[in-house]
Parts: C-alpha cells; sequence; structure tokens
C-alpha cells in the first residue's frame, strides 16, 4: 500500500506535534517564543541553533552573520547547522515538536512553510515585522507565513530563474537563441546533437527529475499547472491537454536532450559543475548559481542569461518563484536572542550579502546588489512567475515525495497521459486531504 503523509499524519505521526506545542492544529499560539521580557544583553553562555538549507546561504554570508551576533551579544554563540532538503519535513515535524531538540530558527522552503505556520510550529513574530523590513519584504511570502492575521514567518530569499547558457558553443553550432518553449526543446536537442564543445557525452541542456523546481518551471513556461483552487479546495489541472502538452515537452527533453534526466540527488546538488566542465550547454538555475559558474567563463564572455521563453514569442515564460522562509521555533531554547538573530539576518549586510550571492533578498530594497546580467532581469522574471498550489497540504506532496516520483516516472519515459492521471489522483487526494 502506498504510504501518504497527510496534514493529519503530520500531527500524528508526533503526538508532540500538538501537545508539546500546547498549541491547536489549526494555528499558533497568542504568546510563546516569539516574546520575551527578557534582555538579550544580559544572557550569557547560550547557543543560538539556526537549521539553513543546504544550497541556500554562502559560507561568506554565514560567515559574516555568525560573526556579527557573536560580537553584538559577546559570551553567546551562533551555530549555523545546514540541513539537506531530502527528507526535511519528517525531520523538522520531529524536531520542532521537541522543546529539547528544537533549533531556534528555522529555514523553510516556500512550498512547505504553511505546513508548519498551520500547526503551530512556529512562535508568532508579528511584532518584529517593522524590525525587519516591514512592506520591504516579498509580500506574497510575508501572505505565506501568515495565520488568520498573525506572522510566523518571513522571506529569507526568492529564487527567480532564468536559463544560462554558453554563447560560444550556440554560436558555433549555428544555434539562435530560442523565442518560444518549442525552440527552446529543439535547441537543446540540436545543440546536443552537434556537440561544439567535442565533449564525451555532451548534453544540450542539463534538465533532472530531481530538480523538481527546474522542470516545473518549463511545466509552467509551457502552459501547464498543477492545480487551481484555494482553502481546502483543489482541482487537479496537471492532467489536462494544456498540461499533458507541456509534459510531452518535458518528456521530449529528457529523452533527447540531456543526460542527466536520472541524475542523482546529490550529484544534482551542484550541478553547475557540468556547466563549468563543458559538459552541458545550457541551465535553467537561480542567480546563485550564476555565481558559481567559473569566472574564467564570464570573463570570456561565453556566458550568457535570458529568461525562460513561453508558448508565444514575446512573452517571458513563468517559472517557479522559489524562494525560502525563516520563523523562530516555538519551542526555541533562546528566543530572546533568536529574536536579535532573526533581526541580524534583515540587517543590511547579511540581505547585502543574499543578494550578492544571486538571492532575491527577503527586503527588496536590496534587490539591486544582485550582481551581474541575471540582476537585471530577475525583477521581470519573479513578476512572471508562479507559485505552486498555495496550502499546507503541498508541503505534503513535496515530503512524501509525490512530486519527485512523477517527474521520475516523465523521465523513465512512461507514458506522459497516463502517468499525469495517476499524479492527478494522488494531488486530489493529497491537496484536498482525502
Amino acid at each position: 500500500m502506498e504510504s501518504r503523509l497527510s496534514r493529519r499524519h503530520v500531527l500524528a505521526a508526533s503526538s508532540a506535534g500538538a501537545a508539546l506545542l500546547g498549541l491547536a492544529a489549526c494555528g499558533g499560539s497568542d504568546s510563546g517564543s516569539g516574546s520575551s521580557d527578557r534582555d538579550p544583553s544580559k544572557i550569557s553562555d547560550q547557543t543560538v541553533r539556526v537549521w539553513f538549507m543546504e544550497g541556500s546561504i554562502s559560507d561568506e554570508a554565514t560567515k559574516a552573520l555568525v560573526d556579527a551576533f557573536e560580537k553584538k551579544f559577546p559570551g553567546n554563540k551562533l551555530s549555523v547547522e545546514v540541513q539537506p532538503w531530502d527528507g526535511i519535513v519528517s525531520k523538522l515535524q520531529t524536531s520542532l515538536a521537541s522543546k529539547s531538540e528544537s533549533p531556534d530558527l528555522v529555514e523553510t522552503g516556500n512550498t512547505q512553510s504553511n505546513t508548519f505556520t498551520t500547526v503551530g510550529a512556529f512562535a508568532d513574530i508579528s511584532d518584529l515585522l517593522p524590525d525587519l523590513g516591514g512592506d520591504k519584504l516579498i509580500q506574497s511570502f510575508v501572505d505565506a507565513g501568515s495565520v488568520d492575521g498573525k506572522n510566523y514567518a518571513v522571506p529569507l530569499y526568492a529564487g527567480a530563474r532564468g536559463l544560462f547558457y554558453r554563447k560560444d558553443l550556440m554560436k558555433k553550432a549555428g544555434i539562435d537563441l530560442p523565442t518560444t518553449i518549442d525552440e527552446l526543446k529543439k535547441a537543446a536537442i540540436d545543440l546536443g546533437d552537434a556537440n561544439p564543445a567535442g565533449t564525451k557525452g555532451f548534453s544540450g541542456i542539463y534538465l533532472a527529475a530531481v530538480d523538481i523546481h527546474g522542470v516545473e518551471s518549463l511545466l509552467f513556461a509551457s502552459g501547464g499547472e498543477y492545480a487551481s483552487g484555494s482553502g481546502d479546495s483543489w482541482t487537479p489541472k496537471i492532467a489536462e491537454d494544456a498540461s499533458v502538452s507541456a509534459l510531452e515537452t518535458i518528456s521530449e527533453i529528457f529523452s533527447d536532450g540531456t543526460a542527466y534526466a536520472l541524475d542523482s540527488a546529490a550529484a544534482q546538488k551542484s550541478f553547475e559543475k557540468y556547466f563549468n566542465d563543458e559538459k552541458v550547454g545550457m541551465l535553467i538555475a537561480t542567480g546563485n548559481i550564476g555565481t558559481k559558474i567559473d569566472k574564467k567563463l564570464w570573463d570570456a564572455d561565453k556566458v550568457g542569461v535570458m529568461a525562460l521563453p513561453s508558448l508565444h514569442a514575446g512573452e517571458i515564460g513563468a517559472t517557479f518563484a522559489g524562494g525560502s522562509n525563516i520563523s523562530i521555533a516555538q519551542n526555541a531554547q533562546n528566543p530572546e536572542l533568536a529574536r536579535e538573530a532573526l533581526k541580524l539576518i534583515f540587517a543590511e549586510d547579511f540581505q547585502t550579502h543574499l543578494a550578492t550571492d544571486g538571492w532575491v533578498p527577503g527586503n527588496i530594497d536590496f534587490g539591486d546588489k544582485i550582481p551581474g546580467e541575471f540582476g537585471k532581469i530577475s525583477p521581470e522574471i519573479v513578476k512572471a512567475s508562479k507559485l505552486t498550489p498555495n496550502t499546507p497540504q503541498w508541503g505534503v506532496a513535496m515530503g512524501d515525495n509525490i512530486v519527485r516520483d512523477f517527474y521520475t516516472k516523465i523521465a523513465q519515459g512512461k507514458d506522459v497521459k497516463s502517468t499525469a492521471e495517476e499524479f492527478s489522483g494522488q494531488l486530489d487526494d493529497v491537496l484536498n486531504d482525502k
């Protein structure tokens, strides 16, 4: 029998989920870890634990945050613990419910945040919003982190996705820049066949089933979507004609445009290496990946970046608006110092680090710090982007690997229509909590 993790299971899997937090399953508490009368400047010999996700925050940004915190609060430490994305929902479910094991500050992907804000895992930080940027914060992320008018998660960064490509290889192969999704598909296949780099195993584009957000960016740009609705009522759209057509495009790229359709999750974590090693000619990636592309390639003017095209020439394709939120755990061991650390995360120095690393920072006032060509197109990409269904249940689907497994089947060459119909039934069950 297939295992499915519903919102009820998120709570039931650990009776501590609501019991230890002392919260109702429908929302957060009115007080708790988010506020305290203790003076942070008088606290000593404490360690504030921060969970950042793998690939999110650079070593330089992390060091700057640790140094700033320990300078401002001498005698205390800030410990940053990097967590893998794989299995994070289950790990959060267990850790956040524990008064002894819970971290103080927690990064969650914007598709996961709602899962935890709605079960009381995070502290109410509404009073902190003015100190963190107020109306300068990415509003859609603020909304996603709010329940019943209270704020439990704030935007850490957004990841606009564009198409990085090798100018020189495209030119050598005689391939023009694509202006539509169909042209992008053809360019990926033709570039791979031409192999202008002369590299063994060369692919026109990197596309892997485990890179869910890259694949679904192609889905959105090609006119497909997962579901429509709101609240507790959702109608799957993934098996409808427009989505199936988009999935057929993805299937063709998997089979003919890339050698990495079934790349491992471990290898995908540093997929820019394929670009640097001249094994692929194009990448669908966030701005921070641009900072990891070999500087020699940039300096030689061999790299270009553009918005993903749509079905129609002249229109920007919708891509997944990825990113993360950050919250204070309701069971934080050091809530007072966690609040101060959160303020430092939204201070100019750390926000600037996020921007220079290629992310759209949570406070959009610092977005002009994004370097290079990607910085110029980030605003229009974000404006055209789409989100996955805004419901706690989407985090359940992601945590239970339903979405990843769906794309893996497509990458394995399974029939697109029947695979989409099967997935549609799964989405109906999960999104509507059946």
